[in-house]
């Protein structure tokens, strides 16, 4: 146990307020490092007077972008309606009684409403906004290592943000965005009451945060680990600088990443509401740091067979890799190969797109972190370090209740957004009608008229093993079969495009690198054509038959994507239920895109039910009359 590393650690996060407090001056009354403002929330007596509930009025909103391939549409998206987000916390609509929107509106938070009007939450006057990515590198393999050869290029850059702050305006471009004092973070501040003062245009924040997003760009890691990219910026108490790997093969994360450290320091507040916004068209991918899982991510050599006992039933004690000693399981013929040595998958059955799919099944091993890990970070006071030793929370390490001082955070302060691969028709509450709302939490756990409830439809029970019901939220390489039992929509057979939320199965055999089918897709507002020239482009394969292509009336075969795809996240949709009320899940296929006034235009409903779940953690607002 290095204990010197984690003190060095505690003492890098303390310098790193210290030095944002030194560069910005003395902070104002009550006004805490990296420029706090104000009053730090609200305290009101609980129930009998006995104890002080804390009401957060600042925000700290950190948006996850997988920046992987076939990421830039749903990131324009997403762009869409960050608007709608921003504003909304910001600047509530002023209503009457009855709901009936105020005319006009006011302009700013600052403003009053107009007589007769109020508004549901106070207006946040205080937010952080930071972005970060999907990409994390790879964990001591030469993939995405950012390099070409032995040598770093910047072409190749965004393979290794390593969940530090994005700024930039595309990949490979030196960050060039501003941000609040260079810290990587956008900072709303109407009132000028930081010193300097942070933004008060919204429409500047606004296209500001459009550009960081639509920034961070399509050419990441196709490992994509969203769920450690948000633990590695927010909780992990030694996040490493480097990671190594030894002459038997044995990666060792190194030093500590003094830079993101700072950068947590600055953004992430105690006493705020931590909202955390993540969008990804894949399953999470989050490789284990340490040991022999990086050989996962190693490419260039096949990966060694399961044993036998792995394809009947992967909790099986003996369900272990070939190349592991097998102890007292008996001797398993498949793990020798022809050259006596051990026996290793062949080409098509080790597809380097798919090495993150069903890896107990086919290695015998699970290379990724377990969704617990997730869990604990959004909801326990105490976490495990590398080094073993068990640590305050970073999330949870505000003001000390018994102390006196109730104005921390608490884990009903943090609300978790996934926009994941899941047919938005599963959760839905009008599975024909997404303007009616997304399900909440109660709803989603709620018993539907055909039995069990919305998380078996779209999850199952992975820790028993049962699958999804939903047919298109089960991941297969090979066409699946069966019946939506909310819609009532049967999978629809290759080259039919019969299904209207997949549009159908398809061989997957013609994407050279690997594929699994898609749990939804939705029209591109442009369609475009795959040729030698286009970048993360979904139609190369001229005689393809996926759902998502048609044919190129110029010739070349079906080489012309007319629509964009997502696969089932089901390791986000895990962490999302276990989480509760404080998770929105999400679905990153748009019920439509040609109606921007509509409410279930974009990602527009996501953003709607996440104003409402603010509604009941921030101060509320002035109720009308």
């Amino acid at each position: 146990m290095d204990l010197g590393l984690a003190r060095t650690a505690s003492m890098l996060l303390a310098t790193g307020v210290m030095s944002l407090v030194g560069c910005q001056g003395e902070p104002p009354d009550g006004q805490g490092a990296g420029g706090d403002s104000g009053d730090s929330g609200s305290s009101s007596s609980g129930q009998g007077g006995d104890s002080e509930v804390f009401t957060p009025d600042k925000v700290d909103l950190l948006l996850v972008v997988d920046n992987s391939g076939s990421m830039a549409d749903k990131q324009e998206v997403l762009g869409l309606v960050l608007s709608d987000l921003v504003l909304g916390i910001t600047n509530p609509p002023c209503e009457d009684a009855s709901g009936r929107l105020a005319s006009p509106q006011p302009a700013s938070g600052m403003d009053e409403c107009p007589d007769g009007t109020g508004r549901a939450r106070a207006p946040v006057t205080d937010m952080h906004i930071g972005v970060i990515s999907s990409s994390l590198g790879g964990h001591g393999a030469k993939t995405c290592s950012g390099m070409v050869g032995m040598m770093p290029d910047i072409s190749r850059r965004a393979e290794i943000d390593m969940a530090h702050l994005l700024a930039r305006r595309a990949p490979g471009e030196e960050d060039a965005l501003p941000t609040y004092q260079g810290q990587g973070f956008l900072a709303w501040d109407p009132g000028g009451k930081r010193e300097p003062a942070g933004e008060s245009d919204p429409d500047v924040l606004v296209q500001t945060l459009k550009d960081i997003v639509v920034g961070a760009g399509q050419w990441g890691c196709g490992y994509e680990a969203p769920l450690e990219s948000f633990y590695r910026f927010l909780v992990d108490p030694m996040p490493y600088a480097s990671i190594s790997v030894t002459e038997d093969g044995i990666a060792t994360p190194e030093g500590l990443d003094a830079p993101l450290l700072q950068q947590r320091a600055a953004f992430l507040r105690p006493d705020s509401l931590l909202l955390i916004v993540m969008l990804t068209d894949e399953n999470d991918c989050s490789i284990v740091d340490g040991g022999l899982h990086w050989r996962v991510a190693h490419v260039s050599q096949r990966m060694s067979r399961a044993r036998s006992e792995c394809a009947i039933d992967p909790d099986d004690p003996c369900c272990m890799s070939c190349s592991a000693a097998p102890g007292e399981c008996p001797p398993d013929p498949t793990c020798e190969g022809d050259d006596g040595q051990v026996a290793t998958l062949r080409p098509e059955d080790d597809r380097v797109n798919l090495r993150c799919f069903d890896q107990k099944r086919r290695f015998g091993v699970d290379f990724l972190y377990p969704v617990e890990r997730y869990v604990e970070a959004l909801t326990s006071a105490t976490i495990t370090a590398r080094d073993g030793e068990i640590v305050p929370n970073p999330i949870f390490s505000g003001p000390d209740p018994s102390g006196g001082d109730s104005r921390g955070r608490r884990p009903e302060h943090v609300l978790f957004t996934g926009i994941v691969g899941v047919p938005w028709q599963d959760i839905a509450r009008d599975p024909s009608d997404l303007s009616a709302g997304l399900k909440t939490a109660a709803e989603l756990a709620a018993p539907l008229p055909g039995g069990g409830t919305t998380w078996d439809v779209i999850l199952g029970e992975p820790e028993r093993a049962i699958p999804p019901k939903d047919p298109l939220m089960l991941e297969s390489t090979a066409p699946r079969s069966g019946v939506n039992p909310i819609t009532g929509d049967p999978t629809a057979p290759p080259g039919s495009i019969t299904n209207p939320i997949n549009g159908s199965e398809y061989t997957t055999e013609t994407r050279g690198n690997g594929d699994l089918q898609y749990a939804c897709v939705f029209p591109l507002p442009e369609p475009r054509i795959c040729d030698e020239e286009s970048t993360s482009c979904d139609c190369a394969a001229a005689d393809n038959d996926s759902p998502v292509c048609e044919v190129n009336p110029d010739g070349g075969g079906r080489t012309l994507q007319v629509r964009a795809k997502a696969y089932p996240g089901l390791r986000e949709l895990d962490l999302m239920k276990r989480l509760g009320d404080r998770a929105i899940p999400a679905s990153i296929c748009p019920a439509q895109l040609d109606d921007a006034t509509r409410a279930d235009y974009g990602y527009r409903p996501t953003v709607r039910a996440i104003l409402d779940r603010l509604s009941a953690v921030l101060r509320p607002g002035r109720s009308a009359p």
